[in-house]
């Protein structure tokens, strides 16, 4: 797509070199199906100019664009190299090794970042701790665990955050089991997001505090997917004039380990309602465990129990893109792989994070990850995807090859070259 395509056909005015407008995101990201959905073209605008479609759900413009390019800059499916922000992997995980601090570090013109999962992010990346949790009291309609909800209400009751960035169910009566950005500021409001949602939110976008009761300095927590933390940490590493969402006010990153996510409408409405006859009003629980969607009704029935693989055309297509399954820029990850039944899965990746945990302990149950094994295996499993996906993208032609030696060899004789995913 030539650079300035759209701006020229407009009004036949060429742009000066660095300019990137909305409409070229629209073009090469929204309307090339690859949105994810996390909110960051909304958030990072300094003129509050892109605001989200009610019909869609996908980042629109609102007023003028000015052209300051970093709705592109900042997209992890437009200009972000999203890897250039994984901290170095820990070096040793003995028990007498001395573990230093993770920094976050983003320099895009550092070519030993790659999204190969090459050094330095091998491995699980950067763990300052790692553990199994779940919450010491018990909570309802948690997830696995219910770490991330125990985490949050014993950060309330410390005073170490003043609300944290989750997912609610939606108040719209034909939206059952859609999941909405909102800001917890009470326990009571981490208890009502408890549980899982599968579909995205646009949620950087409700970073514009001004709808909640905060102090004027606030301290917030943001929970979501790993491309919602990508996103984040791009704002939060190369500060701009920013418009009315409040970067700064964030103070803790915490991912949710995840390999796609999905579309509401495709998913829930079409592939559970209608074709295989799910009563939504039924339903306390869905999940995705040991690669399986599991749909569970309140009297305990079992409604779905059937390989994930088989909803993957209501997936997001822009996911097969990601390589970050471990949310490796997070200050923590979590998630159910790793640890047994009615536990969760805890990476503590920074100093900042090992606080936060140490902070909220008390209200937690710790101990040892069962398997971490497993959590580097299906970490492979999704590097291999983005892999293909990125080939299929630059080489329709090219044999999807992991292995980049069989790769190459694949091309002699033939008058076409190789194809490589250049980070």
């Amino acid at each position: 797509m030539k650079r300035y395509r759209i701006r020229e056909e407009m009004n036949g005015i060429t742009e000066p070199p660095g300019k990137v407008w909305f409409w070229e995101l629209e073009a090469g990201v929204i309307h090339a199906d690859r949105c994810i959905e996390c909110g960051t073209c909304v958030a990072v605008c300094p003129s509050n100019s892109i605001g989200i479609d009610e019909d869609t759900n996908l980042p629109e413009l609102v007023k003028m664009c000015t052209g300051c390019s970093l709705c592109w800059d900042f997209c992890p499916r437009g200009g972000l190299r999203y890897e250039a922000l994984w901290p170095p992997s820990t070096p040793s995980v003995g028990e007498d090794a001395e573990v230093l601090p993770a920094q976050v570090r983003s320099d895009s013109s550092d070519t030993y970042w790659k999204i190969t999962g090459g050094p330095p992010a091998d491995g699980l990346g950067a763990v300052v701790e790692s553990f199994a949790v779940r919450a010491s009291s018990r909570l309802e309609d948690v997830q696995d665990g219910g770490a991330v909800s125990a985490l949050l209400i014993g950060l309330l009751a410390a005073g170490e955050i003043d609300g944290a960035l989750v997912s609610k169910p939606s108040a719209d009566p034909d939206e059952q089991w859609k999941g909405v950005a909102t800001i917890a500021t009470t326990a009571d409001e981490i208890r009502a997001a408890s549980g899982s949602f599968y579909n995205q939110t646009m949620a950087l976008a409700e970073l514009d505090l001004s709808r909640y009761k905060l102090p004027a300095k606030p301290r917030i927590a943001v929970v979501g997917t790993p491309c919602e933390v990508q996103g984040l940490r791009a704002m939060q590493a190369r500060r701009w004039p920013t418009g009315a969402h409040r970067i700064d006010a964030v103070v803790l990153s915490i991912a949710l380990m995840c390999t796609k996510n999905f579309d509401y409408e495709a998913l829930t409405l079409r592939e559970l309602r209608d074709k295989r006859g799910v009563d939504l009003d039924r339903v306390s629980k869905m999940d995705v465990i040991r690669g399986r969607m599991i749909v569970e009704y309140r009297d305990g029935e079992l409604a779905v129990d059937e390989p994930v693989k088989d909803f993957h055309g209501a997936a997001l297509k822009g996911c097969d893109e990601c390589a970050d399954f471990l949310g490796r820029s997070a200050d923590i990850a979590v998630g159910s792989v790793g640890s047994m039944d009615g536990w969760t899965s805890v990476l503590v990746r920074t100093e900042r994070g090992r606080l936060a945990f140490q902070a909220a302990r008390a209200k937690l149950d710790v101990r040892g990850l069962d398997d971490p094994a497993a959590l580097l295996r299906l970490d492979a499993l999704d590097k291999k995807i983005a892999n293909r996906s990125l080939q299929r993208k630059l080489d329709p032609d090219a044999p999807l090859f992991i292995d980049f030696e069989e790769h190459v060899r694949s091309y002699e004789g033939t008058d076409r070259q190789p194809v490589f995913i250049r980070h």
